[in-house]
């Protein structure tokens, strides 16, 4: 298991100001990663290094998006203002963490502009939507890895959550501690968030300096 990449919300209206701002702070630039049908969401993605990148992902007027999940929460993150939703951590087999879930991973897949579609498998999504600490779950069913669409600079170094008990209630605490390949965690506690559990910033290392996106 391994931190994969973090998640940014936005809405429909505000996308291309988001990723331009994003990647502008970045030094990177995103590309048009396409439509979850599934989920009724879409996003852009900007490589990093260490196999990992950043999405910006948003809502779409859709069906799907308050029939599911993951559609759900990134709907009510965007009508809240935005801002980092969660993080996953991907696995070569889901299957372990289906068992502690008690319940299937959920496929999913986008297609790019090009034409080309990735697809995989997640699990965990229901639980972010109460607990925004916790990070989900992906096993991915394609080999070409949204870190490889472009050429990465930036790498994360640190990410601030808010959250007292610092993943007590995560099954996969030592998991995903032992999954983060470098980058540090940084506890704060939820009244320095407004009350809220969940990423308050993501610090970046660039070109030109470390980058706290917030």
């Amino acid at each position: 298991m391994r931190l994969d990449h973090v998640s940014y919300v936005t809405s429909h209206d505000q996308l291309a100001d988001t990723v331009q701002r994003l990647g502008s702070r970045l030094g990177s630039t995103f590309v048009d990663g396409g439509v979850h049908p599934r989920f009724g969401t879409r996003n852009f993605t900007a490589p990093l290094q260490n196999g990992q990148y950043i999405e910006v992902v948003c809502p779409l007027d859709h069906p799907s998006t308050e029939q599911t999940p993951w559609g759900k929460a990134v709907s009510r993150k965007a009508q809240a203002g935005g801002g980092w939703l969660t993080w996953v951590f991907s696995t070569e087999d889901i299957s372990n963490v289906e068992k502690k879930f008690g319940r299937e991973a959920v496929e999913g897949h986008r297609t790019r502009p090009d034409g080309s579609d990735l697809k995989w498998k997640q699990i965990g999504v229901t639980e972010i939507a109460d607990s925004h600490e916790l990070p989900f779950f992906i096993q991915w069913l394609t080999t070409d890895h949204p870190s490889q669409d472009g050429k990465a600079v930036a790498s994360i170094e640190k990410i601030t959550i808010a959250d007292k008990g610092e993943l007590s209630e995560s099954w996969f605490k030592d998991e995903i501690l032992a999954g983060l390949a470098g980058t540090s965690i940084e506890w704060t506690d939820p009244s320095t968030n407004e009350g809220e559990n969940g990423i308050v910033a993501v610090h970046l290392k660039t070109p030109t300096g470390v980058v706290v996106l917030d």
